[in-house]
């Protein structure tokens, strides 16, 4: 069972808009009614959950009674922080079978493709933990800053962009697998991760995490111009 988990449990604080912006319209639809109705639409995702942030579950109920989706089955509170959001998906399907799959995936990101979903699908029936990026076509730099805070930062390090890639989701894995790198996450005091790739990487080293091919279109909103 591959269940496609839409993390919606931020307020678009970054976006200055005067809602989350998983409810701003772009061009006739919402930002997520575009990212749900890609999941609803694709054939290899079985279910849909959307965690939210707890002021919006609301809303979204009457949201999705309108859309009329068929796959959405759960509507989740979300956390402070995003690994949170996942935790709770996680934790709400503990008692599923352990063949079942997670697929997280930003709401944010309201053009993924189905080629996109397909390939990770696909992915999944091979390997436990799988990812989705493009190349950098940019130079990245590794960024410091001296331990006085009014001195400028510093480039520290300018890895070989041949070897970067930028991240987009979803990010998919089998639920036995996400389930204990998350309990061993919460075993330490100094856990922290800004994504689920992130979290299985630190606390199971030993996976392999195979990227599938993202696309320049999968973007994320986070700011006014990302909206054009």
């Amino acid at each position: 069972m591959n269940i496609a988990v839409v993390l919606a449990g931020g307020t678009g604080s970054r976006l200055g808009a005067d809602k989350p912006k998983q409810f701003i319209e772009v061009d006739g639809r919402t930002v997520i009614e575009r990212c749900i109705d890609a999941f609803d639409a694709a054939p290899g995702i079985d279910e849909i959950a959307v965690v939210m942030h707890p002021d919006w579950i609301g809303h979204m109920q009457e949201v999705t009674a309108q859309n009329g989706w068929k796959k959405v089955k759960k509507i989740l509170e979300g956390g402070n922080e995003r690994y949170m959001s996942s935790l709770n998906a996680i934790v709400a399907y503990l008692d599923y079978p352990d063949d079942t799959n997670l697929l997280l995936h930003d709401a944010a990101r309201p053009w993924v493709s189905q080629e996109v979903i397909a390939r990770t699908v696909e992915a999944l029936k091979h390997h436990e933990a799988v990812a989705v990026g493009i190349p950098s076509t940019d130079t990245v730099w590794e960024v410091r800053q001296d331990f006085d805070p009014q001195l400028s930062k510093f480039i520290a390090r300018i890895p070989d962009r041949k070897t970067m890639w930028r991240a987009q989701t979803p990010q998919a894995f089998r639920l036995p697998l996400i389930r204990d790198a998350y309990q061993r996450a919460l075993q330490d005091p100094q856990f922290h991760a800004t994504d689920d790739c992130g979290v299985v990487r630190q606390y199971l080293p030993g996976t392999k995490i195979v990227i599938v091919p993202g696309e320049e279109q999968n973007r994320k909103i986070t700011f006014k111009e990302d909206l054009i």
